[in-house]
């Protein structure tokens, strides 16, 4: 079967549609990759928060898949808004590599041996929140471009420190500065990191069929409750929540799952931060979710939310 590959042109972006491509043409398939700049591309000098965040990595690139120019997508999956376009489906989650943030550093070893004052770069709301709950000395500016930009960056001494996806680092074996990998409870990541999501048209039955052997169940229940959880939320990937899920790690056999999940003000680095865990054939991921945002708001996460998405006059989002 001919497969046309839809990706963004970033180098991180190319890695995770030849690596599907691989793997889909290692069962016969001939794969091609189309390259479409979306509109988080063309502004690398606008903030997320100015540009608005929904879509602004996918919207060109679903436009191609609905013209038939592209049968798939390859997206990090935390980058995909939790609720996709009626013609289009998630038609596949292959497994997650470390969802981890990492703080990347030439100088220093971790978040605590940062100095005081430290400059650190992120272009993420959830991870200046978590980080200001955490170090509330600590001056996080805002810092965008491709991997290799802002290694750059660092490098020039632009900042102390920077903050990433620990699988773009490891995918692109840019790991040399990585100091320290952060726990989901101190550090919650964004719904879906370290995860890619396979966008299709809802039903092209022939392409569904042939990326079906790439999706993880364990993943697939992991994601699903993250993205129902920031769903009922009301939050897009630029809203300062995280939700991580995964299988508890004392239970080998894979019974036990468990959810962390944080709401934090970037502005003040006030969090509100829960813990949840059950066995997996007592709940669906959707029904888990749902109830990690439940937990979020009796803990007292609506004033956080409300005042994110409200930010005072002349505040950064």
């Amino acid at each position: 079967m001919n497969l046309r590959i839809g990706s963004r042109g970033s180098q991180l972006a190319l890695w995770q549609a030849n690596h599907i491509a691989a793997l889909l043409r290692a069962k016969g398939h001939i794969v091609d990759i189309e390259i479409i700049k979306t509109t988080g591309d063309r502004l690398q000098e606008v903030t997320f928060a100015q540009v608005g965040s929904k879509g602004m990595f996918t919207k060109e690139i679903e436009d191609a898949l609905a013209e038939g120019r592209v049968d798939l997508a390859v997206h990090s999956l935390k980058d995909l808004p939790t609720e996709l376009p009626a013609p289009f489906v998630l038609g596949a989650t292959p497994p997650r590599v470390d969802p981890r943030d990492v703080l990347v550093s030439v100088k220093y070893h971790s978040i605590h041996a940062l100095p005081n004052g430290a400059v650190v770069g992120t272009s993420s709301q959830r991870r200046r929140a978590q980080l200001l709950a955490l170090r509330p000395d600590i001056q996080a500016v805002e810092f965008r471009g491709n991997v290799d930009t802002r290694l750059r960056k660092l490098a020039e001494g632009q900042v102390d420190a920077i903050l990433l996806a620990a699988a773009g680092l490891d995918r692109l074996e840019k790991t040399e500065w990585v100091r320290e990998r952060l726990a989901p409870k101190d550090f919650c990541p964004a719904a879906g990191q370290g995860s890619l999501g396979i966008e299709v048209r809802n039903g092209d039955a022939k392409t569904i069929a042939a990326i079906a052997f790439l999706d993880d169940p364990a993943t697939r229940y992991a994601v699903t409750a993250e993205r129902a959880a920031l769903a009922a939320l009301g939050g897009g990937c630029q809203v300062p929540i995280g939700i991580h899920c995964r299988i508890a790690p004392q239970d080998e056999a894979g019974e036990w799952q468990e959810i962390f999940a944080v709401v934090a003000d970037p502005a003040t680095g006030k969090a509100v931060r829960i813990h949840h865990d059950s066995r997996r054939d007592e709940i669906a991921p959707v029904e888990l979710g749902q109830l990690a945002a439940e937990l979020l708001l009796e803990a007292g996460a609506a004033p956080l939310l409300e005042a994110t998405a409200h930010p005072p006059a002349g505040a950064s989002a």
